[in-house]
């Protein structure tokens, strides 16, 4: 036995960590669900100052968990939704609160950065959309809105760039999570490009050091291993993206892999070599940055709010479901699927656009909102979870439909990964829905297992990342139902003619929404 690996993930709704040792065995892992901030429109926030509490705590009952020695612990990596941004002042105090990925809030900054940078040098630059509220487009918005404190910002960071920051004292973000500040990080020369951060006014000493994901960026500290568990001088690695870190640990190593997440977004990715594809055409229309694995890059075309519809109607339409849960120990989310399960292909003509906080790939459109329509009185609640379930399985059919247009290679079955995967009739559904063979992972550790083993490789107690293929199991395989494809397909049609006949309405209902009150 070489040793453990702890591997540390950040999502949008929760956080986790797990042990694993260098043979692929999950040893313990511990979860912590935390609220999104959503009090104004567009918003969408965490309270930074949860992070560090949380990462304490679940490292802590992790080792407790596994009844393993911290000394034993050979290498540490941590993941994060991405974009997002955690603002620190000197003593590494989080300036306000963290944006998620789901916040839409900087529209004036996206149109000022088109008028006066120009959309396509900036794509041309770093390959990133800006209407997807990358991180300079979110540092814009502190400097013009809340600029006393914006001078107190020391380093602009990803959660997980945070925690390493908390482990280690050094502020560092990793080549891929670096693509997340958008704008002016040009991908192929893997820098920040310092004439047109000039130009839009934000010094390059914000911007942390880049590093590739598995390098060693430092240590555990003393302070940081008092407060975890931990034994000082761990080393620590430079991380990846949440949805990379699944897909490593679930085999996804090779050109062509194809994964799957439904945890808070909804999204696919296609790992592939060639840069030039996330210049092109398709690829502007989708979302693109490098991946773990050194000169490979997926393609993440991403539905923003996934697996979060059904956190949605459970937190705020489903008190008799959190009852049950409650008193029985029975998943709240089980019980909503039961009442899905008794509904057709089609959800009896209920038909959902599952935008709740705008949409990403391939609308770009942050001012789209959810949208039911065909709701009668012979709808249930079960009715509006299938809706919710096969709206979000059209949306990323939407962005399948433009890989297989680009030609990028795919290795089927597609295979369904972490959230709402865990799910059979949501995987039945995007199975049916895509027309293709799918399967699930069995391991349901998710993100933390491939961020331990990108402790693995980054330490040299792992040879290189390919071993998960050999233990990866996929399970529970589906064949796609043809004639519910075919049902699928017609309503796909008409979900995408609602979007267009809608889009304007949208538009003019932010304009509504916004509107302040006169004084």
């Amino acid at each position: 036995m070489s040793g453990y690996l702890l591997g540390i993930d950040f999502g949008t709704g929760g956080a986790k960590a797990a042990l694993i040792d260098d043979q692929g065995n999950d040893l313990g892992s511990t979860f912590r669900e935390y609220a999104l901030i959503t009090n104004n429109p567009g918003w969408s926030e965490h309270d930074a100052g949860r992070y560090w509490p949380i990462a304490r705590e679940i490292i802590s009952e992790t080792l407790v968990q596994a009844g393993v020695s911290s000394r034993e612990v050979k290498g540490i990596a941590v993941s994060s939704a991405l974009p997002s941004l955690v603002m620190v002042d000197k003593d590494h105090t989080p300036v306000h609160n963290a944006y998620n990925l789901m916040d839409r809030r900087a529209t004036e900054e996206v149109k000022w950065l088109k008028d006066n940078i120009g959309d396509d040098r900036m794509f041309a630059t770093s390959a990133y959309r800006v209407e997807d509220h990358p991180n300079l487009v979110n540092l814009l918005w502190e400097r013009r809105n809340r600029p006393d404190s914006y001078k107190t910002i020391w380093k602009a960071l990803t959660i997980d760039g945070y925690i390493v920051l908390k482990l280690t004292g050094k502020a560092s973000v990793h080549y891929s999570g670096a693509a997340f500040f958008g704008v002016a990080f040009n991908l192929r020369e893997r820098a920040f490009d310092s004439r047109m951060m000039g130009e839009i006014g934000i010094g390059m000493g914000i911007m942390p050091e880049i590093h590739e994901s598995a390098d060693i960026v430092g240590e555990v500290t003393t302070a940081a291993a008092a407060e975890t568990g931990l034994a000082a001088g761990t080393p620590v690695a430079a991380g990846q993206v949440d949805c990379s870190a699944s897909w490593i640990g679930a085999g996804a190593t090779e050109p062509g892999d194809i994964q799957s997440n439904l945890g808070t977004v909804g999204n696919l990715g296609v790992v592939y070599r060639d840069i030039d594809f996330a210049f092109s055409s398709i690829g502007r229309q989708l979302m693109n940055f490098p991946y773990t694995l050194k000169d490979t890059f997926v393609t993440v075309p991403t539905t923003l709010t996934g697996g979060q519809t059904i956190r949605y109607i459970r937190d705020n339409f489903s008190d008799a479901e959190r009852a049950v849960e409650d008193s029985s120990g029975l998943s709240s989310y089980d019980l909503l699927n039961m009442q899905a399960e008794k509904v057709p292909a089609g959800s009896d003509g209920l038909l959902v656009l599952p935008y709740l906080m705008g949409e990403r790939s391939p609308l770009w459109d942050p001012n789209a909102r959810a949208t039911i329509i065909g709701l009668s009185l012979n709808h249930t609640k079960g009715h509006l979870v299938r809706g919710f379930m096969e709206g979000v399985a059209y949306a990323m059919y939407h962005n399948f439909t433009l890989v297989q247009k680009a030609g990028l290679p795919t290795n089927l079955p597609l295979i369904l990964n972490e959230g709402g995967a865990v799910s059979r009739l949501w995987r039945r559904i995007i199975t049916d829905v895509f027309g293709v063979q799918t399967a699930m992972v069995k391991r349901r550790t998710g993100a933390p297992f491939g961020d331990a083993v990108l402790a693995g490789v980054a330490t040299g107690v792992l040879g290189g990342f390919s071993i998960t293929k050999e233990w990866t199991a996929y399970v529970e395989p589906l064949e796609p139902d043809l004639a519910a494809h075919q049902i699928y397909e017609e309503y796909f049609q008409l979900y995408r003619k609602l979007y267009l006949d809608v889009k304007d309405d949208f538009r003019q209902l932010a304009e509504l929404r916004n509107r302040r009150p006169a004084e």
